[in-house]
């Protein structure tokens, strides 16, 4: 369904190719280390195509850390990782000012999230006032320390993981605060042959349980995946499918069932990670299906369910499906 009301410039097909197979080598290289999990690595990659955040959730033991570390290794950015813990500080994260008693005078410490890749471990773990000095950095991409704005280094991404069982001593994140990822991806058990793999290569003359990531090669820079990201907001998209994620979204705010629905946001990233899709599909232009593959990471952190209807047994995702299955498509 090609583009036939926006007027942004063409994109050769030469470069839809060369950003496709970046993206191809990243999600290769990225294989080295995590086995499985392709649709969580796509989705990743999506996001940081489309310049978002990532929220990893998933169950201790599925490699969210590992995925985090690997896609670090594949373009040769700054990368750092944060802890959160109950006692951490929002200048723990962000930085701070100190005195410099050689020179007098007071110097600022940048903190970890002046990186390109920040991995926001265990982000419930963190009080709410840690959480939203993180969070609010995610949105303005600077900090500001001492009335002095610090802009951060671009391409700038957050992947936080959560642990979904272990609620004793979190502090689960609010909804306003969810709408700043872009998705939010489940990290599901592996389906028996990749676990075997999985099993098969940590037991085969490796010391620990670990899975190292040494293997993984460098193959991009920051500045390839600046370029990436120009090259994905660019991707034409039709009239009829910004009608389409529009009609989705504002489906979520009447079904019933779903308590809040998503907001103008919640279209926005699906159109942004929509693009990221095509891109990955080698094509320079938006389909419904497009729409459809993004729609669940992008809206399932983004609606709330009512009570009873979480008592029946129904789950985010299942009555995301059940919304978008009702939405009609627009056809050729």
């Amino acid at each position: 369904m090609p583009n036939t009301t926006e007027s942004t410039p063409n994109i050769s097909s030469e470069k839809i190719a060369q950003a496709a197979e970046v993206l191809q080598r990243l999600k290769a290289e990225i294989g080295k280390a995590v086995v499985g999990q392709d649709g969580v690595v796509e989705q990743v990659l999506i996001a940081l195509t489309a310049s978002g955040h990532v929220l990893l959730e998933g169950v201790p033991g599925l490699g969210k850390t590992l995925l985090v570390r690997a896609l670090s290794r594949t373009f040769s950015g700054s990368f750092a990782r944060v802890q959160f813990t109950p006692d951490l500080m929002p200048s723990d994260v962000t930085g701070h000012t100190m005195f410099d008693s050689g020179k007098n005078e007071f110097q600022i410490r940048k903190g970890p999230v002046f990186a390109n890749l920040l991995l926001a471990d265990e982000i419930n773990r963190a009080p709410a006032k840690t959480q939203s000095a993180l969070l609010e950095v995610m949105q303005e991409y600077q900090v500001t320390i001492e009335g002095t704005a610090l802009p951060l280094p671009l391409p700038f991404m957050v992947l936080a993981t959560q642990n979904p069982i272990e609620l004793e001593g979190t502090y689960p994140l609010p909804e306003a605060q969810l709408d700043r990822f872009l998705l939010k991806v489940v990290v599901d058990y592996p389906g028996a042959d990749e676990e075997k793999a999985l099993v098969t290569r940590i037991t085969s003359g490796h010391i620990g349980d670990s899975l190292q990531v040494q293997d993984v090669a460098a193959v991009v820079k920051p500045e390839t995946v600046q370029a990436l990201q120009r090259v994905a907001a660019l991707l034409a998209v039709d009239e009829r499918i910004y009608d389409y994620a529009v009609r989705i979204v504002r489906a979520t705010r009447t079904w019933p069932g779903v308590a809040i629905g998503a907001g103008p946001r919640g279209t926005i990233g699906m159109i942004r990670a929509a693009r990221a899709h095509a891109l990955l599909n080698r094509r320079d232009f938006v389909t419904p299906d497009d729409i459809k593959s993004v729609a669940l990471p992008v809206l399932r952190h983004r609606i709330s369910l009512a009570p009873d209807v979480q008592l029946e047994g129904q789950t985010h995702d299942g009555m995301l499906s059940l919304i978008v299955d009702a939405i009609e498509a627009p056809r050729n």
